[in-house]
């Protein structure tokens, strides 16, 4: 006899931690996850706590390499990422309504599917500068709440843009982007790298080496093996899904352009705050 899925069942556990007014609101909403690597454990996360409508965009495909921490199986590799994604997201609710489009997402793509969904999901990587801003420009003009995050070694970093508020993404690096193009190199690399540069004393020693290792590669015009680890990737999903669930509660949630991150290497969670006239450190 085949077992039948059942939402209700599916979520029982969550009782007690997610109220019923809570759940029926992730139960409801839609979640772009922006890029399926890193994205991918919040995908899975996202589902195990109850979403159930998914629009996943990547143009990338599974290696071997991606297996030590995104969320995709021996069997995947060579198989376009949205749609191993996808394949997974069923496999844990057969019901969910799961669109998966292979394609980069870039600035001729972002509103529409930041128009086709709820709650954004971002993950920033070394990707196009240009695409992330239009993704985050789209959000803020369709009035889409938006998160950002990224794996810090044995942690993660997640930003978050509530809808309609002042600070976009834009906004909080116009001064990178700036003297980025003043020096000739409006790069995601050399933006990205003035970022660091002001939160570099609140990471882990490894870390900034790894990211400075990352951006050296990047600026020869080389592909960039960064160094990332499941416990990053575990990290990224649960601080993620956490603030979602918090956001539709009606909950207190850190906003741009302060960063939540977390380092399990020494324990601490920390607020920082990654706008343009922060002081560097």
């Amino acid at each position: 006899m085949a077992t039948v899925f059942n939402y209700d069942t599916f979520v029982t556990r969550n009782e007690g931690y997610v109220s019923p007014a809570t759940q029926a609101k992730i139960k409801d909403s839609s979640l772009l996850i922006a890029g399926n690597g890193l994205g991918s454990s919040t995908a899975i996360c996202a589902a195990r706590m109850g979403f159930r409508k998914f629009v996943l965009i990547d143009g990338d495909t599974v290696d071997a390499h991606n297996l030590n921490r995104q969320f995709f199986d021996f069997e995947d590799i060579g198989t376009p990422k949205a749609a191993a994604l996808k394949k997974h997201i069923l496999r844990i609710n057969p019901e969910a309504e799961v669109e998966a489009i292979v394609a980069n997402l870039d600035k001729s793509n972002a509103a529409q599917l930041v128009g086709m969904v709820d709650i954004i999901f971002d993950t920033i990587d070394f990707l196009d500068l240009e695409a992330i801003l239009h993704l985050h420009t789209s959000a803020r003009s369709l009035g889409k709440p938006i998160f950002t995050a990224l794996s810090i070694g044995q942690g993660a970093g997640v930003l978050y843009f509530p809808p309609n508020a002042p600070g976009s993404l834009a906004e909080i690096i116009a001064h990178d982007v700036s003297q980025a193009t003043t020096e000739g190199d409006a790069s995601y690399s050399n933006v990205f790298g003035k970022i660091m540069a002001r939160i570099g004393a609140h990471l882990d020693r490894q870390v900034v080496e790894q990211v400075a290792r990352a951006l050296t590669i990047m600026e020869d015009g080389r592909p960039c093996p960064a160094s990332q680890l499941a416990v990053g990737s575990f990290t990224v999903a649960a601080m993620a899904v956490s603030m979602m669930h918090d956001m539709l509660a009606g909950l207190p949630v850190p906003q741009s352009p302060h960063i939540v991150v977390h380092s399990f290497k020494n324990h601490v969670t920390k607020l920082i705050d990654i706008s343009s006239d922060a002081p560097a450190v």
